[in-house]
């Protein structure tokens, strides 16, 4: 487990306020566990390369029921609110690597997405900014579902992620690229509502991160801007990355009926619905191309599913 760091004096005369002027709002005060100082943040630093760096690399796209941090190094709030250099954090690891033996893939992974992704989305944010808050790529319009505020569904992996988002401020990149986004993009909701709902709900949101994230990396609304091809995928992969389908009414096999899974429903669905789009995309051509192989009765009730999927929510 990562440390824990009992709030300061400032920290719970900021829980006290949050307390009493926002009472009705979404989230759990008790449950503050951050670092709010650069010494704090040093130490989570150095706990990290310590105890979960190794296994890092392996078990970074990981997902597991009642298990929120896995082996995530929890920086992310600290090195967008300016509580640690990210040098600093690059140095660290660099250090693991060469006197500690931290296994290669484990600290490039890491490094990647401080030095590389997430410098990129700085100077996406920078040339792109502000029109880019606007752009809607795939027409989305679809309302935002109002069980992203409370984590009550029927689905396991939706419950889980948010359920932990509300708890903590936390998911880590892959509960909101492959959970939430995935679904949010799935089922067409308007990207500048998912950007808002970010921003909102999580601790290391800052906009010149959080927004090309989701806007570009998780909802295709710039048209490839930022990342080439849409993340889409069926339930399989959820229940691949995790063992959330297991506790799950829906099976991730099932596009239609009563146990369809909504995420394999509104995968085919969106295959349809952009298949000129991305019929011919040099790296999607093979996913559209699997429409073909499924019979157009099939595709048709699949569609209306979808299409009462969205009614519904």
């Amino acid at each position: 487990p990562s440390p824990s760091f009992d709030p300061d004096a400032t920290t719970r005369d900021v829980i006290g306020l949050v307390e009493r002027e926002f009472a009705d709002h979404p989230g759990d005060l008790d449950t503050f566990d951050w670092p709010v100082t650069p010494a704090e943040a040093h130490d989570l630093l150095q706990d990290f390369t310590e105890h979960r760096l190794a296994l890092f690399g392996t078990y970074q796209d990981a997902m597991w029921a009642g298990e929120p941090f896995l082996f995530h190094s929890l920086l992310s709030s600290s090195l967008n609110l300016k509580l640690i250099d990210p040098r600093n954090v690059l140095r660290a690891a660099e250090d693991a690597l060469q006197e500690k033996g931290a296994p290669l893939a484990s600290v490039e992974g890491f490094v990647r997405q401080i030095l590389g992704w997430r410098e990129y989305l700085r100077g996406i944010y920078w040339a792109r900014m502000p029109d880019y808050a606007s752009l809607n790529a795939l027409d989305a319009g679809q309302d935002l579902p109002d069980f992203f505020w409370t984590g009550e569904t029927d689905m396991a992996c939706l419950r889980a992620a948010i359920g932990q988002t509300l708890r903590y401020g936390y998911a880590h990149h892959i509960q909101r690229l492959m959970v939430t986004g995935l679904f949010c993009l799935l089922l067409g909701v308007r990207p500048r509502s998912v950007h808002e709902w970010y921003l909102a709900v999580y601790v290391d949101a800052v906009e010149w991160v959080e927004l090309p994230n989701t806007l570009g990396m998780s909802q295709y609304a710039d048209d490839g801007y930022l990342a080439s091809k849409p993340y889409v995928a069926s339930g399989k992969y959820i229940n691949r990355m995790s063992n959330y389908c297991k506790g799950c009414r829906y099976d991730p096999d099932q596009a239609t009926g009563e146990a369809a899974c909504p995420y394999t429903t509104l995968y085919w669905d969106f295959l349809v619905r952009h298949r000129e789009r991305f019929t011919h995309h040099p790296r999607t051509a093979l996913q559209w191309r699997n429409l073909d192989r499924l019979d157009p009765r099939k595709l048709d009730s699949i569609c209306r599913q979808a299409d009462n999927l969205r009614s519904a929510l």
